[in-house]
């Protein structure tokens, strides 16, 4: 297996940390989304959406979305569930992930995306180098829906450690990253946050951190 990846965004990161957390190393080749190199036609032969992370098996499949890929991964490798390690469990991790997903990380995008000079004909990814023009509008939307974000963190966290009860999962690792890819839109945990503060400073001591 070998991984395409890109150091600098937020999505392949989410994969890092969790295959650092699961103690998986993987060959990667780096590429840069900010220059277009996802986008070059010797990428898109690989996957021709553009999307990064993209994992390539050995029989030249090639499976993309998060998720997707740590799913597959999670199969292969049990030890040190992330997923979930019961049916109650896996449903919370879905259905929180997701939610930090929406409201986290992808309102950070289309703030991000949308004033970016550099993705003025590129807004939404996996669109294979189709141009898709920037909103300007919607970045608004993305700072209002990042309020909501970090007022759902704080309540879920003054209520547990990690989002879903005491274990680190997907969630957590999906809403870590939001947090962190929010600095590019200078926005930052409010300060009245303090639940969402110390999760953020226990996740950031981790080793995985530096995936």
């Amino acid at each position: 297996m070998k991984l395409y990846d890109c150091a600098m965004a937020p999505n392949p990161r989410r994969l890092r940390i969790f295959m650092a957390e699961k103690g998986l190393e993987l060959p990667r080749i780096e590429l840069n989304i900010l220059a277009g190199e996802n986008l070059k036609p010797a990428f898109l032969a690989v996957n021709p959406r553009g999307l990064l992370p993209t994992l390539e098996l050995d029989d030249g499949t090639c499976i993309d979305e998060v998720m997707a890929i740590c799913r597959y991964l999670e199969e292969l490798y049990p030890w040190q569930p992330l997923l979930g390690r019961s049916a109650t469990e896996r449903a919370l991790v879905e259905s929180l992930q997701r939610r930090a997903e929406f409201d986290g990380m992808i309102s950070g995008s289309e703030v991000f995306r949308n004033q970016h000079p550099q993705f003025a004909e590129r807004s939404i990814p996996g669109s294979g180098g189709q141009p898709i023009p920037a909103i300007p509008g919607l970045v608004q939307r993305g700072h209002q829906t990042i309020g909501r974000f970090y007022g759902w963190l704080e309540e879920r966290l003054q209520r547990t450690p990690y989002l879903v009860g005491e274990a680190l999962s997907m969630a957590d690792i999906t809403a870590w990253c939001a947090v962190d890819f929010h600095a590019w839109i200078e926005r930052r945990i409010p300060a009245d946050h303090p639940a969402t503060q110390a999760w953020h400073s226990a996740l950031s001591a981790r080793p995985s951190a530096k995936a």
